[in-house]
């Protein structure tokens, strides 16, 4: 059966690049794969994107993929792709230990409606400015990609990009789940978004794949990934 498109949204404080190893488990299943930097981050020359902009970048890819297009958000990108389905037509949502927000709702609100349950991310976060932050290199680095190895993740620390403060405050418009099938991808040894706060949010979607990985599980083993994302677009 032929792929739908599949369109890949990083979350926050990271890029592009974090998708390359799970583009590649792509291609040699046939699954044809696109991703983009959201505004400010990666190699964006504008500047950093709140999530109304955010989105509008995803929906803009999205449009010119077409209908059929399968949106792929990680931690704060199931934000953005929540966002920019209520903008643009898509086939298929997927969260990867990340946030399927529900109409009215940010990412900071549900956090703080949610039960309390804390996570190492907490100690990573550093404010870059009055606007924006970004994370302690020496604990995001073995906190992020502790699979790979040290000259990887000293690369990986490179590329790192800061995140605007409003993007978690600001509450998405519209629940697409209501008529766009969904699929979460729930990390169980996650430390940056707890599996407990997981669970609540992928209650919210039709259907759920537990994985025995951290916050990052393609670049654990982009091939277990890829094969979830290719089982949805093959649908």
């Amino acid at each position: 059966m032929a792929a739908r498109p599949v369109l890949l949204v990083h979350g926050a404080w990271s890029g592009a690049w974090c998708w390359a190893p799970v583009q590649c488990a792509l291609d040699r299943l046939g699954v044809a794969s696109h991703t983009l930097d959201l505004p400010g981050r990666g190699a964006s020359p504008l500047p950093l994107g709140d999530l109304a902009g955010d989105a509008e970048s995803v929906a803009a890819a999205a449009r010119a993929l077409g209908p059929d297009v399968v949106l792929v958000g990680h931690s704060y990108g199931g934000a953005v792709i929540t966002e920019a389905a209520a903008l643009a037509e898509v086939s298929h949502l997927v969260y990867i230990a990340a946030f399927a927000l529900d109409d009215g709702e940010s990412v900071n609100g549900f956090l703080r409606a949610a039960p309390r349950h804390r996570v190492e991310l907490a100690d990573a976060i550093r404010p870059a400015d009055e606007v924006s932050t970004v994370l302690d290199p020496e604990i995001a680095g073995t906190l992020f990609y502790p699979a790979v190895s040290d000259l990887e993740r000293s690369a990986m620390v490179e590329r790192q990009s800061a995140q605007l403060n409003a993007a978690m405050v600001q509450p998405v418009s519209g629940s697409p789940r209501a008529t766009t099938p969904s699929t979460f991808i729930l990390c169980r040894n996650d430390r940056s978004v707890h599996p407990e706060h997981q669970r609540i949010l992928a209650g919210r979607c039709d259907e759920v794949i537990e994985l025995d990985r951290d916050h990052f599980p393609f670049l654990e083993d982009a091939d277990e990934t890829a094969r979830v994302i290719a089982q949805t677009a093959r649908r």
